[in-house]
């Protein structure tokens, strides 16, 4: 199945709210995609899941760090692939895609050939009204096809 399922929100607390419903959604494992112009939310959207998976500490853009990782109830690796060139397979992804947390990739055209198959891809483009963002959501396989549906019954 290729089911693709569409959200808009209409400010960044909406935003919050439909991320955290994803992240109470989300198991060890789990690999996500961002891909969106600069400043459509997707460090937003992030702030949000991990506070759902119980990431206290605050969450920023990982730019110019490339990875960083926060401790919840299930770690979050939060990916900026942006700036990575190269030198791709030293950084072990395959690690963090497999490990025991969320993994989500910003920018991830950048190391397409490094992403699992199975994933969720969620691509967020400006609304027509101010604040507003809409979420695409593609999911790769039958665990992310299950937690869309789950997520947009919702």
């Amino acid at each position: 199945m290729n089911q693709k399922w569409t959200r808009t929100t209409y400010n960044p607390e909406e935003t919050d709210g439909f991320a955290r419903s994803l992240g109470t959604l989300l198991k060890a494992n789990d690999v996500l995609t961002l891909e969106g112009d600069l400043g459509t939310g997707k460090t937003t959207f992030t702030k949000g899941l991990a506070r759902a998976i119980g990431v206290t500490k605050t969450v920023n853009s990982p730019t110019f760090t490339i990875m960083k990782e926060y401790k919840g109830r299930l770690a979050l690796y939060h990916m900026d692939a942006y700036r990575i060139e190269d030198d791709m397979e030293d950084l072990g992804l395959d690690e963090y895609f497999e490990g025991d947390g969320v993994t989500v990739v910003e920018w991830p055209k950048v190391i397409g050939d490094q992403l699992p198959g199975e994933r969720l891809d969620i691509h967020i483009e400006y609304g027509k009204e101010l604040d507003s963002r809409v979420f695409r959501f593609h999911a790769h396989g039958q665990r992310y096809e299950k937690l869309c549906e789950e997520l947009f019954q919702l």
